[in-house]
């Protein structure tokens, strides 16, 4: 089942989607990866989710890639004495520690660690950004505010603070719970919420223990100001834009979007694309022509992956979203400006022989007729480069390891295939000819690129180019 296209689509599962019938016909329908949200649902209805996933995974013969997705920390007030009360332009409104029910002049925001941060003038958004209001005066158990939109606000809402950098670690102990489960069961990547400096993705990746990669979410101003040194920290990266266009103004979103797909692309770290795509698809067939550019934006931009999120987990219309998004992705790349976008934007950050040979595979391809670049990997570098240079030939990505060729399953272009071991670049030669003619990549007299290292079986060891023909004895 190799796809027409080279993004990749992650889809969150969920209500509308939890059933294995139902899970099988959305991978059918184009879906590499699936979304694990630990935001909602107990730890069973993951586990099943989960073994629904390696049970089609076994049955297609085909890996499949799973994401879980980690809720971080939420910042909520109180309750309210009727419910909800009404803030109104103009008028004062004070967040303390009293715990007694909230008013129309004050509510309890249960976070001392909020008043150690906040400063006069700080912005508050509450219940999405619907309410705003600005600090006049504050302490260590009070904030005294202006409301400056007026909006009613209930029982438990969250609150954002866009412009304060707030003293809370990215993992909450649910978390660190979700975490350890989500790393036993078997997950292929963690994405972590709340993700304010690069610290926060080191303490990810040292309760990770390797077991999975580690994926930052962007969705706090605080990380837009480090991007640099979270993307050198992180696996990869998700541009949470729902959470981001909150505490941001949305104006800033689409040029943020488009260099952080760039830079992630120049660091060779995968990057997803996320939040609202094809949002009316959750109740309708069809979506909107604005949405279509929105996921086509993101394509000739150059992201690793587009991503469906309550479209596929609540909505009425989950497997034609995936439909909806692959169409798409096909029709984008076919485009000749697609291509010429690639080739424009193409930029290495690194200095290693590996770069050197995977970009020299990419000008021999483009070059020479060559059927697909054949790359064996041990920890997945070699193909998430070979990636980078967003090649017009196929990619084949051989590795003896399950859990490599599940994580590559994001990997811009990655066509994965389990191989055995190999331990001579005779056996590669032989070995990379024989799964491309299985996998239909070419025929006999085509010409194919081998990316390995010597020795074998060492991860990041890649260091020999060769070129192999299809059918050769």
């Amino acid at each position: 089942m190799r796809r027409k296209r080279k993004v990749k689509i992650v889809a969150t599962l969920g209500p509308s989607s939890d059933d294995a019938r139902t899970i099988q016909k959305l991978f059918e329908a184009g879906v590499d990866v699936f979304r694990l949200n630990m935001s909602h649902g107990a730890h069973e209805d993951v586990r099943r989710r989960h073994a629904h996933i390696r049970r089609i995974s076994a049955a297609k013969g085909r890996p499949i890639g799973i994401l879980a997705d980690l809720q971080g920390p939420k910042i909520r007030c109180s309750t309210f004495l009727n419910g909800s009360a009404m803030l109104r332009e103009g008028k004062q409104f004070r967040f303390d520690l009293d715990r007694s029910p909230g008013t129309e002049e004050r509510v309890c925001l249960p976070h001392p660690e909020v008043f150690e941060a906040l400063r006069p003038d700080a912005t508050l958004l509450v219940d999405d950004g619907k309410v705003r209001l600005q600090v006049i005066d504050c302490g260590e158990d009070f904030a005294n505010c202006e409301v400056i939109s007026s909006g009613r606000v209930s029982d438990r809402k969250g609150v954002n603070l866009p412009d304060v950098v707030l003293p809370l670690a990215a993992l909450s102990d649910k978390d660190k719970q979700d975490l350890e489960f989500v790393c036993e069961l078997g997950v292929d990547w963690v994405a972590m919420s709340f993700v304010q400096r690069p610290e926060d993705i080191a303490e990810g990746k040292a309760l990770v223990r390797g077991r999975a990669s580690v994926m930052a979410k962007v969705e706090k101003p605080a990380a837009i100001d480090c991007i640099d040194s979270i993307i050198d920290e992180a696996d990869g990266i998700m541009v949470a834009r729902g959470d981001l266009g909150v505490e941001m103004q949305v104006n800033e979103i689409p040029p943020i979007q488009r260099r952080l797909v760039r830079r992630c692309r120049a660091a060779a770290k995968p990057v997803v694309v996320a939040t609202q795509m094809l949002e009316s698809m959750i109740g309708s067939p069809v979506p909107t022509r604005a949405e279509v550019s929105d996921v086509a934006t993101a394509i000739y931009e150059g992201a690793d992956a587009v991503m469906l999120s309550a479209e596929s987990a609540a909505g009425r219309y989950p497997i034609q979203s995936v439909e909806t998004m692959n169409n798409v992705a096909i029709s984008v790349e076919s485009d000749e400006l697609f291509r010429r976008a690639m080739e424009t934007t193409r930029r290495v950050d690194g200095t290693t022989v590996a770069d050197a040979i995977t970009s020299a595979a990419r000008e021999i391809a483009e070059t020479t007729e060559v059927a697909a670049i054949c790359c064996f990997t041990h920890s997945g570098q070699t193909a998430v480069l070979v990636a980078r240079e967003r090649t017009r030939v196929p990619q084949l990505v051989l590795t003896p390891f399950e859990h490599i060729a599940q994580r590559l399953c994001l990997l811009w272009g990655a066509h994965c295939v389990m191989t055995p071991r190999v331990h001579g670049f005779e056996e590669a030669v032989e070995i990379a000819a024989e799964v491309a003619s299985v996998e239909k990549l070419g025929s006999d007299g085509d010409k194919v690129i081998i990316l390995a290292g010597v020795p074998f079986n060492v991860a990041g060891s890649t260091n020999i180019i060769r070129v192999g023909v299809l059918g050769d004895s």
